[in-house]
């Protein structure tokens, strides 16, 4: 089914870029409607899919063309505002396509059309940069009788070859950096003729819209940033001290907690010198092995067993204390569940050489080598554990071109902004959100209690999502949705 929103903006916007190739003097981005989605559509949603071609890299007019998939869908209501709303999920190299199937949990198409747009690199983008030897090396070296000392090689190895495999296939793999993204997006904004619209974006695609906001800011009505990455932090610098902080933050409000208190006395103390001791003597932990049913044995350091709070989700926030309490009390049958998921076939390494591209341009160039070996052995409890994504060694491999300095520093504006953040979040902390208050003039920020990263898609509880929308709605105020005077902090499990 097709929206008749942009229309007649397609219909001649295509006629001129059809016109424009004729006359092979400059290349012009073009949407073309597609009957073949990437997912089926509920019935009784109303949208068009079709694909973005624009320029691989836009250097080089005869080079190759890339296709990246859109949806757009139109509002529920009868009289829509004008003003649509741009999403991309987070990443790098996360599809944003998923997302198509479930619009009728979206609030944001009450009010408006909302368009779900796929990053170049990603799934279902042509071309996808996928790695599966990447995935096939997490796959090996995630198994128990895998020799440790080999880690680095393996990895180093499926890097070499998805790159060498990606550059054979005329991949230019410079060309897949997050100020190339914001221009698609600034493509497709004008393809489609739109003249003014609202930016939802979450975790990586931040960065994005910070982009966007800087250098294509004219036509962004406001902007909404979930759990905000800012492009002045070096991740990698700050990951192990961010998870170790929020997991400080839960464990602290257990204390305070007369009744988490009262069921797990001095949990955060004795976790820490649990996790600790772990290290210097590993955790033994027997596994049935699904293919073979014969018994693995996991060895678990410290760095291992912070999953128990790292792996938990908004939703089982909760349960992390009597989580922690039966490992301390040697009860390792969460363990042994999470531990089985390891024996799963590798998938196809999605998105991944995408994810490489990114990080190895953007991240790693300006990343203090002297901080991260600093962080990898810094804290007792977690000992060995990397802070970053992808070492020095793996983005030497990859081999691509360090982006200016522009795209680490801080972006001041005036747009209206909202920042989403999620207390207990170790990924995106809420400190980088409150950073970004500084220097974004028009903003607002929201904590929610008890909440890890991604706010606006814990689908339990739409409260995030809902503040968004009113946001969108009234950029000028905070919002204050009723719902978000009602989160307290965690009730937290204690028998």
């Amino acid at each position: 089914m097709k929206s008749n929103l942009y229309l007649i903006a397609l219909i001649s916007i295509l006629i001129n870029c059809k016109l424009a190739q004729n006359s092979a003097t400059e290349f012009v981005p073009t949407f073309s409607v597609s009957k073949k989605t990437t997912h089926k559509i509920p019935e009784g949603q109303d949208y068009t899919f079709g694909y973005l071609e624009v320029l691989e890299n836009r250097n080089n007019p005869n080079g190759n063309r890339i296709k990246l998939p859109i949806y757009i869908f139109k509002s529920r209501s009868k009289n829509p505002k004008p003003d649509p709303i741009l999403y991309t999920v987070g990443g790098p190299g996360y599809t944003s396509m998923r997302a198509s199937k479930y619009m009728e949990y979206y609030k944001y198409l009450d009010d408006r059309d909302f368009i779900l747009f796929e990053q170049r690199g990603t799934q279902y983008a042509k071309p996808s940069l996928d790695c599966p030897e990447w995935a096939h090396a997490v796959y090996e070296s995630n198994l128990p009788n895998f020799d440790t000392t080999k880690t680095d090689s393996l990895f180093q190895k499926a890097a070499k070859i998805c790159n060498e495999r990606l550059r054979k296939n005329g991949i230019d793999l410079n060309s897949y950096t997050t100020n190339q993204i914001a221009a698609d997006i600034n493509d497709l904004v004008n393809v489609l003729g739109i003249e003014e619209y609202n930016l939802l974006t979450m975790s990586y695609s931040t960065k994005i819209g910070q982009v966007l906001v800087r250098d294509y800011p004219d036509k962004i009505r406001s902007v909404v940033m979930d759990s905000p990455l800012p492009l002045e932090v070096n991740y990698d610098e700050e990951s192990v001290n961010n998870l170790l902080g929020a997991l400080d933050k839960l464990l602290s409000d257990c204390q305070a907690d007369s009744d988490c208190n009262n069921a797990f006395p001095d949990i955060k103390s004795r976790f820490l010198k649990y996790l600790e001791e772990k290290t210097i003597n590993p955790l033994e932990v027997k596994v049935e092995n699904p293919k073979s049913g014969e018994p693995e044995t996991f060895y678990l350091k410290g760095k291992d067993l912070t999953t128990v709070f790292t792996s938990a989700s908004t939703g089982s926030v909760p349960n992390i204390p009597f989580e922690i309490n039966k490992l301390l009390n040697n009860d390792l049958t969460s363990v042994k569940e999470r531990l089985q998921y390891l024996f799963q076939e590798p998938g196809g390494g999605i998105g991944k050489g995408m994810r490489l591209s990114v990080w190895c341009a953007e991240e790693n160039p300006f990343n203090s080598q002297e901080k991260i070996a600093l962080e990898t052995n810094k804290y007792p409890a977690v000992k060995g554990l990397s802070p970053t994504v992808f070492g020095n060694e793996i983005c030497n491999i990859w081999n691509v071109q360090k982006v200016s300095e522009i795209e680490n520093e801080s972006i001041k504006s005036d747009i209206p902004t909202l920042l989403i953040s999620g207390e207990y979040d170790n990924e995106t902390p809420v400190k980088w959100a409150r950073l970004m208050t500084n220097n974004l003039t028009n903003s607002h920020h929201l904590i929610f209690k008890g909440w890890k990263h991604g706010p606006t898609t814990y689908w339990s509880n739409p409260c995030a999502m809902q503040a968004a929308n009113e946001f969108f709605n009234n950029p000028t105020f905070k919002p204050n949705p009723e719902c978000f005077g009602q989160i307290e902090s965690p009730i937290f499990k204690t028998d």
